[in-house]
């Protein structure tokens, strides 16, 4: 993982671009002499931006593909880079504090998506794979075992597609004659069932990106990374994380800010005794401008968050209030 972008625009393959990388480099400052954790490597944007800044790196990801650009930057920067395989939700027990600073930027990598055997894209055909890791249910095994039901609310809860449930039952509909193997045939099947009008969005796009958020269990992955951040960082230590949709941004946003989406104390009972905050200096969003958009135009639906940890003790993992969608038969 790592150069995150959504959504697709064209069948060209595009270059891995870290996106929001001046602010993400400003968010984790000072650099020089610091220890940053890259939790999700990709072909390392940020950790070549960071090291070059003055940090030492250690660099995470789950991706076997990504294997040759960290040895470029172990070969280039020998003693302040080191490369774990590894999930990021991990990232506490893969990299020994104290570290000053973790960025986590969430999704899927360009490269992944323009690598058609990875089966990631609409626009190109390959199997319908999706899989990050390369390991365990494939978006061609959820397509073809869940039933209309299941498919349909996957697609809403992850991909907020309004249409998900003609969707689905296209799909149920198109696989009793064959299973659905490649890209392009769900891509069809979903065009079909919708419609596509020139100049919009291509309509596989949200059915897509919750297929992959499936596949790779990618809000369980963020949660549990955020958390994962917030006890390996010490008093003092940065953390910032670029997300790609609203459901993303949501999560993150609650995290550092858990009271802003709590109910309303009334004041005729007793009062709740809030908790010491685990996150200060909480940043306001940033977004690409456009000089940014002109160089990237993947970038475009991308935003930065970041906040400096307190001393306050980590709390254990909890989903409760960060909105995360759940639905069954997803990993």
């Amino acid at each position: 993982m790592g150069e995150r972008i959504q959504p697709e625009t064209s069948g060209e393959a595009a270059p891995h671009i870290p996106v929001l990388l001046d602010e993400v480099l400003a968010a984790l400052a000072p650099l020089s002499g610091s220890r940053v954790v890259d939790g999700t490597f990709g072909a390392g944007g940020y950790s070549r931006a960071l090291l070059e800044a003055g940090a030492e790196v250690i660099a995470i990801d789950r991706d076997p593909g990504v294997r040759s650009f960290a040895e470029r930057l172990s070969a280039e920067f020998p003693g302040r880079f080191t490369f774990v395989a590894g999930t990021f939700s991990e990232l506490d027990t893969l990299a020994t504090g104290p570290v000053d600073g973790v960025v986590l930027d969430i999704g899927v990598s360009s490269m992944q998506l323009d690598e058609a055997g990875r089966g990631f894209s609409f626009m190109r055909e390959g199997p319908l794979d999706m899989r990050m890791s390369g390991e365990g249910t494939s978006a061609a095994d959820l397509v073809n075992s869940l039933d209309a039901e299941e498919l349909a609310n996957l697609l809403y809860a992850f991909g907020e597609e309004r249409k998900s449930r003609r969707i689905a039952q296209f799909i149920v509909a198109a696989r009793a004659d064959a299973p659905i193997e490649t890209t392009l045939e769900l891509a069809r099947v979903i065009e079909k069932a919708v419609g596509r009008k020139p100049g919009e969005m291509h309509p596989a796009t949200r059915a897509f990106q919750a297929l992959r958020i499936a596949v790779n269990g990618e809000f369980d992955q963020l949660v549990e990374g955020l958390f994962a951040a917030e006890r390996l960082l010490g008093e003092g230590g940065r953390l910032a994380v670029v997300t790609f949709h609203s459901l993303e941004d949501r999560i993150v946003k609650r995290f550092f800010n858990p009271e802003k989406g709590g109910p309303a104390q009334s004041r005729h009972l007793p009062q709740v005794v809030r908790e010491e905050p685990r996150w200060l200096d909480v940043a306001k969003a940033a977004k690409p401008g456009p000089a940014e958009l002109q160089r990237n135009p993947r970038a475009r639906s991308s935003t930065l968050r970041g906040a400096k940890r307190s001393a306050a003790p980590a709390r254990p993992v909890s989903y409760e209030g960060l909105g995360v969608p759940r639905v069954r038969g997803a990993a």
